[in-house]
């Protein structure tokens, strides 16, 4: 084995993806496969899960994925997931904190009841996983190769935008800041903790926006590197915190967003 590859390497690992079947879960979960790991993926929905380990295998990487359901939305639903994986391995070197919904409305019309179903799901579901598997991810963790906790926030919760979907942003926001939290409160015990925050990426939940040719188009025209993420863009990010190579790095909340978080209006003495 080459120096990069060493370095960059995942083999062997045993790794967690929430929300894995789709998206930006199913994007980090192939790589790491691919890699060489062995991934659980788990949602709500048991038969995507399946189905999309079943292709990632298809793939001949030299890692395996397995799927099965997995609901991070009620702490019954959060405590049975973790007894599942307990029942599939006695350690755990990198949880994914995947799993989350969002919700779209006007100002004037936001419910009320959509912040108690996506603070749930994102916030205290990522929480009470994290903390319920800790002990396996201990069991894993060495001086050398810590495990890793990697949580998914968004680029909107870095800035100050909605898009109507305020509990959405807020959640995400509240995950970063989780996320340092967790990082200072799990370093004695040989844990990394760590966020993506990225900007737009093709998935279910960003399809009302991304579905069409077009408006994947006019949504990369709003990027600063003129584009939107693609799957290696967030894999080989994951593949990096993951290893050897990301082994000192604690705390982060990695932009993967074209640019988007150092964009602005704002010329000041520009037009001078």
């Amino acid at each position: 084995m080459s120096y990069t590859e060493a370095l960059f390497s995942v083999q062997g690992k045993i790794a967690l993806v929430t929300g894995g079947a789709t998206g930006i879960g199913r994007m980090i979960a192939t790589g790491l496969a691919l890699a060489g790991a062995r991934v659980m993926i788990a949602s709500r929905k048991g038969e995507d899960c399946i189905r999309t380990a079943e292709e990632i295998n298809a793939l001949g990487g030299s890692g395996s994925a397995e799927g099965f359901a997995g609901d991070v939305g009620t702490e019954e639903g959060v405590l049975a997931l973790a007894d599942a994986v307990r029942s599939r391995t006695d350690r755990l070197h990198i949880l994914v904190n995947n799993a989350g919904v969002s919700w779209g409305a006007d100002y004037a019309q936001f419910p009320h009841a959509a912040w108690a179903k996506v603070m749930s799901v994102n916030v205290a579901g990522l929480f009470t996983l994290t903390r319920e598997l800790t002990p396996l991810m201990v069991h894993a963790a060495s001086d050398d190769d810590p495990a890793r906790v990697i949580n998914l926030g968004s680029v909107m919760g870095t800035q100050p935008v909605a898009d109507g979907a305020y509990s959405y942003s807020a959640s995400k926001a509240a995950v970063h800041h989780l996320t340092r939290i967790l990082a200072e409160e799990l370093s004695a015990q040989r844990i990394t903790v760590n966020a993506f925050a990225p900007g737009p990426f093709q998935s279910r939940m960003t399809a009302f926006a991304t579905a069409r040719d077009e408006q994947v188009e006019k949504v990369a025209a709003g990027v600063p590197l003129g584009r939107i993420g693609g799957p290696d863009d967030v894999a080989g990010a994951a593949i990096y915190l993951c290893s050897r190579a990301g082994s000192y790095i604690t705390g982060a909340i990695l932009p993967i967003d074209g640019g988007l978080s150092v964009q602005h209006d704002v010329r000041l003495f520009k037009d001078a």
